[in-house]
């Protein structure tokens, strides 16, 4: 009787097992429908954006906030476009350094619930550090279901030594004494934190089939967010270069700060490209009138179209 219900008990478990869906750690061959989430019940969006970390605010002008970068954006199809290093030097390049990679399919989804399981879709109190002026850390996913945005104020400030500078992922350690948090908002924190570390360097989380290399990302669409130039008095050589692109200093952006926006497509936008690899950010640029401009020079990602899409941050 035992060598009869044996077999038959080690085929049952071995039917359960090819029944049940994979772990979100893995990752295999793309697939050509929507993808369903492993763990948390979603389906990716066919195409277009799935996933998004950004920073808003901040103590930076307003002509480089406009201008500023996703930390990361995962695209449905495959593509995840980061910063890439920047150079060392100032005034850094007029270039910002962006990057891409593909993952497969199952990879987008993996990510997708690791930042829901990390509380992108979540309402636990996060606290607010007590610092000024540092970035608030916007996580967006989108799904087929709903689109889930999550904000957090200071994400990598949570104790000493302090805030992190810049537009990089930040790598203080969570909590401590005066950081004005409690434990639990400390754990919130963290999770998110380490959901940022992964999505940039997504080959520290994924298998590594799964992840191809990363490659310069070469925009299709550059923008311009323009204002006067005015000598930044740093003693250094600001030789003026003729301007490209589409006529400076373009349409109205943000009129009441003095910006507006130009977009260059196409040949033009390939001369920006060339012009602007031995340009920095202080380099003035050179109208047709002979007027000094400057030109915060920013790629559009895939999913943005014109001027508008950078005003709706």
């Amino acid at each position: 009787m035992r060598t009869t219900i044996l077999p038959l008990a080690l085929a049952v478990l071995l039917l359960v097992a090819a029944c049940t869906p994979r772990a979100s750690g893995g990752a295999g061959p793309p697939t050509s429908g929507p993808t369903e989430g492993a763990g948390t019940g979603f389906t990716l969006p066919a195409e277009g954006l799935a996933l998004q970390v950004v920073h808003t605010g901040g103590f930076l002008t307003p002509q480089l906030l406009a201008a500023r970068l996703p930390l990361v954006s995962v695209y449905a199809d495959g593509r995840v476009i980061t910063q890439g290093p920047q150079i060392e030097i100032f005034p850094p390049p007029a270039l910002p350094n962006l990057q891409v990679q593909h993952v497969d399919a199952e990879a987008v989804s993996v990510l997708v619930d690791r930042a829901l399981r990390a509380g992108v879709a979540g309402s636990a109190d996060l606290g607010r550090p007590p610092v000024a002026d540092l970035p608030t850390t916007r996580f967006t996913v989108v799904t087929r279901e709903e689109t889930h945005v999550r904000e957090v104020y200071a994400l990598g400030a949570e104790g000493p030594p302090g805030p992190p500078g810049g537009d990089q992922p930040g790598s203080a350690p969570p909590g401590g004494p005066g950081s004005g948090l409690t434990p639990e908002q400390q754990t919130a924190r963290a999770e998110l934190q380490d959901l940022l570390r992964a999505l940039v360097d997504p080959a520290s989380v994924l298998p590594a089939e799964a992840v191809g290399e990363q490659e310069q990302y070469l925009p299709a669409v550059v923008a311009g967010i323009v204002t006067e130039w005015t000598d930044p008095q740093t003693g250094l050589d600001t030789e003026p270069v003729p301007w490209p692109g589409p006529p400076l200093p373009g349409a109205p952006f943000e009129p009441r700060l003095g910006l507006s926006c130009v977009l260059a497509d196409g040949e033009q936008a390939q001369e920006v490209l060339a012009a602007a690899r031995s340009a920095s950010t202080a380099t003035p640029w050179l109208s047709e009138d002979g007027r000094r401009w400057s030109v915060a020079l920013r790629p559009l990602l895939p999913h943005e179209k014109d001027c508008a899409d950078l005003a709706q941050r």
